[in-house]
């Protein structure tokens, strides 16, 4: 396959979420913008999933040469100092709730479960693409005891759940943009006070706004009787005062602390 080929299949398989997670999109981003490096490119990657601020300032970094070497080592070592701060907080809780599919949350729990953290975690299917079926299989195969419950099950999920993982798409000033129904999840949390922690590489917060993607009907209902009006939002808001804190590889701390530090 000729290089404009595979940058445009990329292009491609980012957009009809075949490549999926900010951190793997950012990666694969990177890697086809380096096929052929030019602002044409750039914009075309960018565009693809205008939602994924991490892909953004990746794309602006290469543009504005920063090393391939220092851009592909920061995503290991964002992801090792995310596990050990984990370990921080799992505490001894039985009982892990996660939402659609995080690259980092994934990997955050594998480790903790490889350094013999006892723990099971829930997870929900995650509507209309079943992400969710993306990480009860990487945790299965990872030894980790999941039941997976539909999205209507929310209230059922979290009555048993200890705490919450949520990884996130976009980071801001006044909170998260991630997967939809992050938002209810939260909610529920807090007035179950259950902690919610989110866990993201600090690369993904932006001062820039970010729209809500709204997704093609036909992944909610194909060939539907006609007059019947379909919303499909991809992602939601989530603001800060519902969260616990948040876990990236400068450390564990308070969301507004972290907004500082990003500052």
């Amino acid at each position: 396959m000729n290089k404009k080929k595979e940058l445009n299949k990329i292009i491609k398989d980012i957009n009809e979420i075949k490549i999926q997670g900010a951190r793997n999109i950012a990666k694969m981003a990177f890697y086809a913008y380096n096929l052929i490096p030019t602002k044409i490119s750039k914009d075309k990657l960018i565009n693809s999933r205008p939602t994924e601020p991490m892909m953004q300032n990746v794309l602006e970094m290469a543009e504005n040469k920063v090393s391939k070497e220092k851009i592909l080592k920061h995503f290991d070592f964002a992801q090792e100092q995310i596990n050990k701060n984990i370990l921080k907080i799992i505490g001894k809780n039985k009982i892990i709730f996660t939402h659609c599919h995080s690259t980092n949350v994934v990997n955050a729990l594998i480790f903790a479960h490889k350094k013999e953290k006892k723990f099971e975690v829930y997870n929900t299917e995650t509507r209309p693409l079943f992400q969710g079926r993306k990480t009860a299989e990487e945790l299965r195969k990872a030894g980790i005891k999941t039941t997976m419950f539909i999205d209507s099950a929310l209230g059922v999920a979290l009555k048993d759940s200890k705490i919450i993982f949520l990884g996130a798409d976009a980071l801001l000033k006044n909170g998260i943009i991630n997967k939809i129904g992050s938002g209810v999840i939260s909610k529920i949390a807090k007035q179950e006070k259950i902690p919610v922690y989110i866990v993201a590489d600090s690369w993904k917060f932006t001062k820039n706004k970010i729209l809500i993607e709204q997704r093609n009907l036909n992944e909610v209902w194909d060939k539907a009787p006609k007059n019947i009006k379909i919303k499909n939002p991809a992602f939601e808001f989530v603001d800060k005062k519902y969260m616990s804190g948040i876990v990236t590889e400068l450390g564990v701390m308070k969301y507004e602390n972290f907004v500082r530090k990003m500052k």
